[in-house]
């Protein structure tokens, strides 16, 4: 039984972290990447689809995002999509391929964007305490169910604090990557 609660203590903690990394990959940084445009929903045909769906998203060099639509009627659509999104980007349109140009970061809007980047590890950080919690409660309820001993309770809270710190580490050197990532110029 503890190990089940340990088991899916670690899992959800994973999940956390991998949370935190798709947030992160959508933040704009000095590089062109295809995780910014993964977000963005456009109208196939009176149904919203993901942008990768009808489209293939490459990025050809640096600082563009290019996307050549399957169906020729969706460059408007797309581009209309980009435009739409929080991202702040104006598409230029090129026959049948929409290209996005990154423009260079200004030194002010990397550090906003690190701020909402700590932001978003912080949020990591709270789930992550938070499946400690549960985890703890757990335990708690097997000791006082007599489904384990007081000094297994106490071992196997230990473990889970341990797994707890090595995750919010983990997560901080997402955090340290991302700051690093966008403080290149």
């Amino acid at each position: 039984m503890i190990d089940k609660v340990k088991q899916d203590a670690m899992a959800r903690m994973k999940k956390c972290i991998e949370v935190l990394k798709d947030s992160l990959a959508k933040l704009r940084t000095g590089r062109a990447s295809t995780a910014l445009v993964d977000h963005i929903r456009v109208d196939n045909y009176g149904q919203l689809v993901p942008l990768n769906q009808v489209a293939t998203v490459n990025t050809p060099d640096a600082r563009t995002i290019a996307i050549q639509p399957w169906d020729k009627n969706m460059v408007g659509v797309i581009e209309k999509a980009i435009l739409a999104s929080d991202l702040g980007l104006n598409p230029t349109t090129a026959g049948q391929v929409v290209r996005i140009p990154l423009p260079q970061l200004t030194e002010e809007r990397r550090k906003e964007i690190i701020k909402v980047a700590k932001a978003d590890t912080e949020h990591a950080r709270v789930a992550i305490r938070a499946v400690r919690r549960d985890a703890n409660d757990h335990l708690k309820k097997l000791l006082k169910d007599h489904k384990a001993t007081e000094d297994q309770e106490r071992r196997a809270q230990e473990e889970v604090q341990k797994l707890t710190d090595k995750h919010i580490a983990e997560a901080d050197a997402v955090l340290a990557g991302k700051e690093k990532e966008l403080m290149e110029v």
